[in-house]
């Protein structure tokens, strides 16, 4: 399979990105307009109600960021004219038809120029409501395809979905795609018109009833999570990404597609500097929470592996996928891409890095004083987590409540207080649980053979690095991710 030169492809292209302001689709942004300045246009979707709040949120959530400083280096003076030339904001919305660009000179527009659609628009939210994840996660990935089938010169569409839409299968998880109405469970009847119907219907109902906006919120979470385990999912994230990749797959026709399942993505290892960072991710929070001195205990399998991938690996995965689908269209079109399979690393491991750094260089309190961290007592069971939480935390509990009673409610805050506190862990645990107790390997041939064919073919393969091998877990971790939080946090 014969890639040629990725600039020579990238060059007087127009890409359409979607979900702009995302961490992913920023560092999609900035490595194209770094690497080929002469990509002709950047068509860049985000939610805003006019022109000028996509302005906004251009100059504040995208180029603003400490991101763009080797880009604003390399251009110097011209930068905003250079961006200015190279990037067409697109006010609108992807859960609506269209993608909810109400421009029709714009829309025609895109239809005329658009040689690629980059679908980087999620939810990533695990207990996020279901009507919006359904939007997001599901429809909006229908209405991409729909919108890009508009397109007359398009090349290929690329679906970043995630590689947990395997949910909580162990052992070897395979790049298959799913079929329309495939359930992990067996069960039988998931069709995604009934779920739109399903979220209609809730909502109504809820209105009828004069629920509250906080009542509602809270009822939608409970929905997605209800439906999601019905047909085995083990959250509306992954659940809403599964069916997503349902309707691209069924949709498509002869449409070249890539399909892109990334592990858990964290900061970026080398481009356009090492350690960039935004938003304190899943493993991330662990770490935080560890510094802080809040972490006291760790559920899970420490010996399991724990699949990360830094983002500037995605991207360039992402592209190099593009051009082999352009030139070559392979059968295999998705592409899991994370580390297990070439280069595994362990809960323990994550766990030695966060005592070594933070043991070298403690977390500094408001007050000045420094945290001081030890090794964490290790819950290898949700039994042991249980057993914990009821001795810890519930007989205090009933306590307060006995007393409570007692003393005339006396005790109601505090009671209240810890009774949420406790839900919410509760909620939490229950949520990230699959996550924590994970026994599984992202097989990723069809990844490898796109770094085979990149290492023999591609022009510019240097520039275009994706293979986890070359990570050094120990020197990522203490030089360059956990710093680059630590810098996110305190900026």
């Amino acid at each position: 399979m014969e890639l040629g030169s990725a600039l020579q492809f990238l060059d007087n292209k127009s890409i359409l990105v979607t979900g702009a302001t995302g961490f992913l689709a920023k560092i999609f942004v900035e490595k194209i307009l770094r690497v080929q300045p002469n990509v002709k246009k950047l068509y860049l979707l985000l939610r805003a109600a006019d022109d000028k709040s996509a302005i906004h949120r251009l100059h504040n959530e995208i180029i603003g960021k400490d991101l763009f400083k080797v880009l604003k280096e390399k251009c110097g003076k011209n930068f905003n004219s250079f961006i200015s030339e190279k990037i067409t904001l697109v006010p609108g919305d992807i859960s609506l038809e269209d993608l909810g660009v109400k421009d029709s000179n714009l829309v025609q527009e895109m239809w005329r120029e658009m040689d690629v659609v980059v679908n980087l628009a999620a939810t990533t939210n695990f207990d996020e409501r279901y009507d919006v994840a359904l939007g997001l996660n599901t429809l909006g990935a229908k209405y991409v395809v729909s919108f890009a089938k508009k397109c007359s010169k398009l090349k290929v569409l690329v679906h970043v979905s995630t590689a947990y839409v395997s949910g909580e299968r162990s052992g070897l998880i395979l790049e298959t795609p799913y079929a329309m109405g495939e359930t992990l469970n067996g069960v039988s009847g998931l069709d995604i018109n009934t779920e739109k119907k399903v979220v209609e219907e809730k909502l109504n109902e809820l209105r009828l009833l004069g629920a509250s906006d906080k009542e509602i919120t809270r009822a939608m979470k409970d929905l997605g999570i209800e439906r999601a385990r019905k047909y085995g999912w083990p959250n509306t994230y992954v659940f809403t990404k599964s069916m997503g990749e349902m309707l691209v797959g069924d949709s498509k026709g002869n449409m070249a597609v890539v399909i892109l399942r990334p592990t858990i993505i964290t900061s970026t290892y080398k481009e356009p500097f090492p350690g960039w960072a935004e938003g304190v991710r899943t493993i991330d929070s662990l770490a935080v929470g560890y510094a802080k001195g809040k972490l006291t205990f760790f559920l899970g399998d420490v010996e399991s592996v724990v699949d990360v991938i830094p983002a500037d690996m995605v991207v360039n995965a992402m592209i190099v996928a593009m051009i082999a689908h352009v030139k070559h269209q392979p059968v295999e079109n998705i592409y899991q891409v994370g580390s297990s399979m070439r280069n595994p690393m362990k809960y323990s491991d994550l766990q030695d890095y966060g005592f070594r750094y933070f043991s070298k260089k403690p977390w500094i309190n408001k007050d000045g004083t420094p945290v001081i961290v030890g090794k964490v007592k290790v819950m290898n069971s949700m039994a042991s987590f249980h057993r914990y939480m009821a001795l810890r935390y519930v007989l205090l509990l009933k306590g307060l409540e006995l007393a409570n009673t007692a003393f005339c409610q006396f005790f109601q805050g505090a009671y209240s207080d810890l009774n949420r506190k406790i839900k919410f862990v509760m909620r939490l645990v229950d949520i990230y649980r699959p996550y924590l107790f994970f026994d599984a390997i992202f097989d990723d041939i069809n990844t490898e053979k796109l770094r085979m064919a990149a290492r023999s073919s591609l022009e510019e393969n240097d520039m275009f690095y994706f293979d986890p091998k070359c990570i050094d877990w120990n020197d990522y971790f203490m030089n360059i991710h956990i710093p680059g939080i630590v810098k996110y946090i305190f900026k």
